[in-house]
């Protein structure tokens, strides 16, 4: 099966750029904060690409012009930049527009503040959901509380793997944060298995200033 990566990197960065102001320090969006010789979305991006994905597309929304500055040069030639039209949008609309830009049957789904995810744990979703009796019908994702075969899908993002066309048909006419798209999915009959985490900083993502502080000191 095919797979293609689709990171979504269109956020107003609302809460990040609370954090700075209340701390006295220089607005940045979070996903070009420095982090180990590169930024937060680079290291991401080249997690995603040491995966089994076939192509990878970055999705762009609120400073864009900011990251592409920052990014674009080191990776116009491995990675796909799109951006949404009109850019006040809920992460529903920028998973379906990245979705409609690749060429795979099977979307690997991430979130460009998801820096500590391995590529190791990207490729065990991709396998869980092509080993799965239905993959069309799988939808493979990192664990939030269980492990294994799901019995809710409560609390649940990205990281996923999910087959393109079904996934595009809960999205359409959505604008929406993504947890309440997957409670429906799960109640329409649909398989989800919780993957392990490789280690604890695998879960989290960067929100505030003091998750970036902290996986900064801890990865």
């Amino acid at each position: 099966m095919t797979v293609s990566a689709i990171i979504t990197a269109a956020g107003k960065n609302s809460r990040m750029r609370n954090d700075q102001i209340s701390r006295g320090i220089s607005l940045k969006n979070k996903l070009i904060l420095p982090f180990h010789n590169k930024t937060v979305i680079e290291t991401t991006i080249d997690n995603t690409l040491s995966s089994n994905v076939d192509e990878c597309i970055v999705v762009l929304g609120h400073y864009s012009d900011e990251i592409k500055e920052a990014i674009f040069d080191n990776y116009k030639d491995s990675v796909k930049f799109i951006e949404n039209n009109p850019i006040d949008v809920g992460l529903s609309v920028s998973l379906l527009n990245g979705l409609k830009n690749i060429n795979s049957d099977f979307a690997l789904c991430v979130t460009g503040d998801q820096p500590t995810v391995s590529g190791e744990t990207f490729n065990k979703l991709i396998e869980v959901c092509q080993n799965s009796d239905n993959p069309k019908k799988t939808i493979a994702i990192l664990r939030r509380r269980k492990i294994g075969l799901l019995d809710t899908a409560e609390g649940l993002g990205m990281p996923f793997v999910s087959f393109k066309n079904n996934l595009i048909k809960y999205l359409e006419n959505e604008n929406d944060n993504l947890n309440p798209i997957l409670r429906k999915i799960f109640s329409d009959g649909y398989t989800f298995y919780g993957i392990k985490e490789k280690n604890e900083l695998e879960l989290m993502n960067i929100n505030h200033y003091d998750d970036y502080l902290k996986l900064l000191n801890s990865f």
